[in-house]
């Protein structure tokens, strides 16, 4: 399907994909495989592996036009994700969980919210797994194939929809380069996951930019691909996160973000900024 007209600028903008792995290689080669057949425009695939054990990081190697970088241990998803951050070159960045595949647009049409909308700081598409203000549930989808036709049906009647939310989830967030000098990159005291998008969200908003659900993006998530660990140690990793998490912006709920913006506010680069 040819790309909108309205989507050309977009298109020609560099932007740089920075996907994190840690197993999960089935995950990864959907994920991947996905990006190039549905990634129009000039783009950069950067892929971090965080000390993979099977096999993911021989197939990473044997990709084409790809910056690798191989970590012998797992520095977590905000250290890998500084590790790309680091080395992207693109004016548009993305972060995306190596457990997703994206669809037909994806990349235009979250980047046109942000060249079209400069108060826009970050913005992330609707999904099946996600935080419940991005989340379509449920699905009528049973295959991948069903999953692309559903979510061009989606872009289709939502084209150009989208609504302002007050935190983004990490499974894909696209924002321009600037931002990162304004507010850094990924707080790593939120090891080895979650809640690192959280913080990230409102430290955007304490920068006075918003947070954008771009409705006519549907991308659909596995969900939990990347940590491969047991039940009980995956709810133990999400409850101390959500410590660091509440304990650094002295709060007990995730329904007061708006009163510690507001608390935070303005910017200060010796508080808010996060080095990468």
């Amino acid at each position: 399907m040819t790309i909108n007209n309205d989507y050309l600028t977009e298109k020609s903008q560099s932007t740089s994909i920075i996907i994190l792995t840690h197993n999960g290689l089935s995950f990864t080669k959907k994920c991947i495989n996905s990006v190039f057949m549905n990634t129009d425009g000039n783009f950069e695939l950067i892929l971090v592996d965080n000390g993979s054990t099977d096999g993911t990081l021989e197939f990473l190697k044997n990709l084409p036009k790809t910056t690798v970088i191989a970590n012998k241990t797992n520095k977590g998803f905000s250290g890998g994700c500084n590790q790309g951050l680091k080395v992207a070159k693109g004016e548009n960045i993305v972060l995306l969980n190596n457990d997703t595949v994206v669809t037909k647009q994806w990349l235009s049409r979250l980047i046109w919210w942000l060249n079209n909308n400069p108060p826009i700081g970050i913005v992330g598409p609707r999904s099946n797994i996600v935080v419940s203000h991005q989340a379509i549930i449920p699905v009528p989808y049973k295959t991948m194939d069903e999953m692309q036709n559903f979510a061009m049906d989606w872009t289709t009647k939502h084209d150009r929809q989208g609504y302002e939310v007050d935190h983004l989830s990490g499974l894909c967030m696209v924002f321009k380069r600037n931002l990162i000098d304004m507010i850094g990159g990924l707080d790593e005291r939120f090891y080895p996951g979650y809640f690192e998008d959280t913080d990230f969200s409102i430290r955007a908003l304490i920068c006075g930019k918003k947070l954008w659900v771009a409705n006519d993006v549907f991308i659909h998530h596995y969900g939990s691909g990347s940590f491969s660990v047991n039940r009980a140690l995956q709810t133990k990793i999400i409850q101390e996160s959500r410590r660091k998490f509440f304990q650094k912006w002295k709060m007990d709920d995730l329904n007061e973000i708006s009163e510690v913006v507001k608390r935070e506010k303005p910017f200060n680069r010796e508080r808010h900024y996060i080095p990468f």
